[in-house]
């Protein structure tokens, strides 16, 4: 397997700590330490976060296929992050309380629910840890104790603030020196009398000033206050897979400060590489467009659900753009991946039909294209990821001449790391007796080269909202979608 690391900004052999760490760090054979960037849960997610928290799972699941046993840990940032990465502005939660009228405990746990109800739409698997922020406060004070005691951060009226001065490879992971982010600090971060420079970025909010009155608070060595965004990802991840691991995901966006930020207070308190492979994914754009509140083209995965579509439509239109390059989401491309996925459900359900499902002799020629398909597809998806290939070695292997209930087979196998669900959708949608009357009905008619009256037919079954297409083994009835 290869994967391209961000550290390094190379496709590099995926090689696991376990596999080369010394025998005193007792890391079990097989297994695999993986964090990912989880919510901050003050509002809905979106069809950009879908796309993110998808490739996050088809990493875990192609890990999984592949013999390790992952450990999958995923934070909830329910306090802490605020509006401007440049420790300005108010706390997204307590933002996001004011908007809907609840306290900020109520909207996190309303958001909690919600973001993975939707995760659970997108067929992603629950993490192994879920880890609230606000569940590990004596965690981050600690971490935070250790960075003061070393000399890596210091204490001011409004906040403790790491020191980014003195970790002379600070900025490494976006490529920016040190001193070029010193000198290109962007001139919203205001340096005031409390940070020794405009980079410095806090640890710890004390209850001054702008947070007087911020409800989440907690009390620490250096008086009431609550933590920052960034600390709150070190110290639960550290917790739960170990000072160094092996992969951290998360956005593009959180290269040039959140993951910069973990880098250099993780590796400043331990001594040690915190992580081994930094993977991110791009964005997602909406006709061509960055997605925004007031485009509103900030659409969820809700509201594709109820504009007819399958989120597994939606799961599979994710698959069409490598993670590291930007996708284009339309409604006619989301309409497009409706029909393959549609094409794909339909195969298996009718190879997998009783009358159907029979096995043949299979010549060497047969079972070496088999053997071939298979390799070929692990191959591309085992190359950073490369799931527009192996999409098209689904489409090739679909449409050849080896037997369809040995397509079935490679199509479950394969979907054990695609996450598709199609053996889940094998059945369809539920056809009302009506429908599947005007169905016989109308194969009746087109039998008896009534054509016109035939399609008569089919437009009332479109008024009821479904579609009918013809097939080799009669009519195929699906749900129409808008």
């Amino acid at each position: 397997m290869k994967i391209f690391n961000s550290a390094t900004r190379e496709i590099e052999e995926f090689v696991p700590l376990y596999k080369e760490s010394p025998p005193s760090l007792k890391l079990r054979k097989g297994t695999v330490g993986m964090y990912t960037c989880g919510p901050t849960v003050y509002d809905y997610p979106h069809i950009g976060h879908g796309r993110k928290y998808v490739y996050d799972d088809l990493l875990k699941r192609l890990l999984t296929y592949s013999g390790y046993t992952v450990t999958h840990v995923q934070n909830i940032t329910d306090v802490g992050h605020l509006v401007s990465d440049a420790d300005e502005g108010e706390d997204k939660l307590e933002a996001g309380a004011a908007k809907f009228g609840k306290s900020v405990w109520e909207t996190a746990e309303m958001f909690i629910k919600g973001f993975y109800e939707t995760t659970d739409k997108l067929n992603i698997l629950r993490p192994d840890v879920v880890c609230r922020a606000t569940d590990h406060i004596p965690e981050q004070i600690e971490l935070i104790k250790k960075l003061v005691d070393k000399g890596f951060a210091y204490d001011t009226a409004e906040a403790v603030y790491f020191d980014v001065a003195k970790f002379p490879r600070y900025g490494e992971l976006s490529g920016q020196r040190l001193t070029d982010k010193l000198v290109a600090a962007r001139q919203e971060v205001q340096t005031g009398s409390h940070k020794k420079n405009p980079v410095d970025f806090a640890l710890w909010f004390k209850l001054f000033g702008r947070f007087e009155k911020h409800v989440m608070k907690w009390d620490s060595p250096w008086g009431a206050g609550f933590p920052g965004w960034h600390i709150e990802c070190s110290a639960m991840s550290m917790k739960y897979l170990g000072e160094t691991f092996d992969i951290h995901t998360g956005g593009e966006d959180h290269i040039p400060v959140h993951h910069t930020n973990e880098i250099a207070q993780s590796e400043a308190a331990t001594g040690k590489p915190f992580v081994k492979y930094w993977m991110h994914s791009a964005f997602l754009m909406v006709d061509g467009q960055k997605m925004s509140k007031s485009l509103g083209n900030m659409y969820r995965v809700e509201e594709v659900v109820e504009k007819g579509f399958d989120a597994m439509a939606l799961r599979y239109l994710y698959l069409t753009a490598h993670y590291r390059t930007p996708l284009n989401f339309t409604w006619s491309s989301l309409a497009a991946a409706q029909s393959a996925y549609d094409k794909l459900c339909q195969f298996v359900r009718i190879a997998r039909s009783p009358q159907l499902a029979t096995r043949k002799n299979l010549s060497k020629e047969k079972l070496k294209k088999i053997d071939q398909y298979r390799e070929r597809f692990l191959e591309v998806v085992n190359n950073d990821l490369n799931f527009p290939q192996g999409l098209a070695v689904v489409w090739e292997m679909v449409k050849s001449n080896i037997p369809d209930m040995d397509k079935t087979e490679l199509l479950l196998d394969w979907d054990q790391i695609l996450g598709l669900g199609l053996l889940n959708a094998q059945e369809g949608a539920v056809i009302p007796e009506e429908v599947t009357r005007l169905a016989n009905e109308r194969e009746g008619l087109r039998k008896s080269g009534k054509f016109v009256e035939a399609d008569g037919v089919r437009m009332q079954i479109e008024k009821l909202g479904f579609i009918v297409k013809d097939s080799s083994t009669g009519p195929v009835i699906n749900v129409k979608r808008n």
